[in-house]
């Protein structure tokens, strides 16, 4: 399981600046992390971000997760990933989905209704303009014969962040896999990746990639820290889609997903998720303050707890003894 940072994912007591994102993308290279993605809720532009981390790096992954399809065309987005891939030089994936409800109806006036129908048609026009750089589409919500010369950042990997089962099908079928965001090991391994896989198999794709993404707090304060995790992200607890898996989850909220501990349990918590299908995991890391690790600390954490992940048995290297995650 690959292991990244969700840079944005923290609902951050001051929103971070463009030069802060950039830096903790270059952090998250120079520490060793696979990948940094960036989130797109009321701050910088995801893409934007990505494409100016990528000229400051120049190994590890840059995403977005996750892009919301409805501000924008299908050929305008794909026009903007194609830059951004440029940019990275083929390090970059965009993540996508149709957001939620309340906030394409209650910000943005536009209606979300067919969410479905609107994300299966939208990449089928994204997907191959990011595949083969051109279009010819005729749809009910799009119609779309257009061209990109911006090849040279194609292709692009297109994930859709899907939680029901038709939207899970269509992260199988048309793209190239899902990002999740608030589900837990149980879920995941009883609902997400059964479906995505199954779906993927059924259209002769490759293998999909499940992105999973949490809050993650490295301190020898479970309690606070949950506690913290409560108040944070009580938001998600009340939208329907999130609410749905943390009920499959048997969880009252995200703090109860989130992912919490020193080294060795948090280890313990990402290989359940690992055994439960996780091809990647991306760490939204948020902390009590100067009694928990600093992200420096948290990252570095991460990656030793990656590279044991890819040891046989899992085994933790505990001050020099080994001790076995429990499966």
């Amino acid at each position: 399981m690959r292991i990244g940072l969700l840079d944005g994912g923290q609902r951050e007591r001051r929103p971070a600046t463009l030069d802060e994102h950039v830096e903790r993308a270059r952090l998250a290279e120079d520490v060793g992390l696979a990948s940094v993605w960036f989130s797109n809720i009321y701050g910088h532009d995801a893409m934007t971000i990505a494409a100016l981390a990528a000229r400051v790096t120049t190994r590890i992954e840059l995403g977005t997760a996750i892009t919301p399809t409805y501000p924008r065309h299908p050929h305008a987005m794909a026009q903007q990933a194609a830059s951004t891939g440029a940019a990275a030089r083929g390090r970059f994936t965009l993540g996508i989905g149709p957001s939620h409800r309340v906030v394409v109806e209650d910000m943005w006036g536009l209606s979300y209704e067919r969410a479905y129908a609107h994300t299966r048609e939208y990449l089928s026009v994204l997907v191959p303009l990011l595949s083969i750089g051109k279009i010819e589409h005729a749809g009910r919500r799009f119609t779309v014969r257009a061209h990109l010369t911006s090849i040279d950042g194609l292709p692009v990997p297109v994930l859709l962040a899907g939680l029901g089962p038709k939207m899970l099908a269509l992260a199988g079928t048309l793209a190239a896999g899902t990002i999740t965001w608030m589900v837990g090991a149980r879920t995941l391994r009883d609902h997400i990746v059964p479906r995505v896989r199954e779906a993927a198999a059924q259209a002769g794709r490759p293998a999909p990639r499940i992105v999973v993404e949490l809050p993650l707090a490295l301190t020898g304060d479970v309690a606070a820290a949950r506690e913290l995790a409560r108040r944070m992200f009580k938001t998600y607890a009340s939208l329907p889609a999130y609410r749905a898996m943390l009920d499959r989850e048997g969880a009252a909220g995200p703090a109860e997903v989130a992912v919490v501990g020193d080294h060795d349990a948090i280890g313990e918590q990402l290989l359940r998720l690992a055994e439960a299908g996780a091809t990647d995991f991306n760490a939204a890391p948020f902390s009590l303050g100067e009694r928990d690790a600093g992200l420096d600390a948290c990252l570095r954490s991460l990656v030793r707890i990656g590279a044991q992940l890819a040891a046989p048995r899992g085994s933790l290297d505990r001050g020099g003894s080994e001790v076995s995650w429990p499966g």
